[in-house]
């Protein structure tokens, strides 16, 4: 059993940097997938970025690849999404979550554990 709680949200105006945290309890993290999901207003959630149990392969989507960074330290057992050129797009609820595999993938319903959320605002 995985426990994730977020943090970091926060309102910013576009062009500014945040950098979302997720703490996860229980034992053998580095055999998790991580992941973060965003959920904007009205719309469907979505992939963000992707990170494998040593941290040596990633997956960004698209719409933040050169912009967001995602990073995992194993022995503190968190995952990081460093946020940089904030735009107002980015707007959503940002999930952490979790998949105890050594495969990516991005699709939602294959991830077991999800973090409550942390809201991310950016005014243009």
């Amino acid at each position: 059993q995985v426990q994730l709680v977020e943090t970091g949200g926060g309102l910013v105006q576009a062009g500014d940097s945040l950098r979302l945290s997720c703490a996860a309890s229980g034992r053998t993290f580095s055999s998790y997938v991580m992941a973060w999901f965003r959920q904007p207003p009205g719309r469907e959630r979505e992939s963000v970025a992707v990170i494998g149990g040593s941290g040596s392969k990633t997956y960004y989507a698209d719409s933040v690849k050169g912009r967001f960074t995602i990073s995992r330290d194993n022995a503190e057992n968190r995952v990081y999404l460093q946020m940089n050129s904030l735009q107002p797009e980015d707007t959503a609820i940002y999930y952490c979550a979790a998949r105890q595999s050594a495969t990516i993938t991005i699709t939602p319903d294959l991830y077991g554990y999800w973090g409550q959320g942390t809201q991310v605002t950016v005014s243009s």
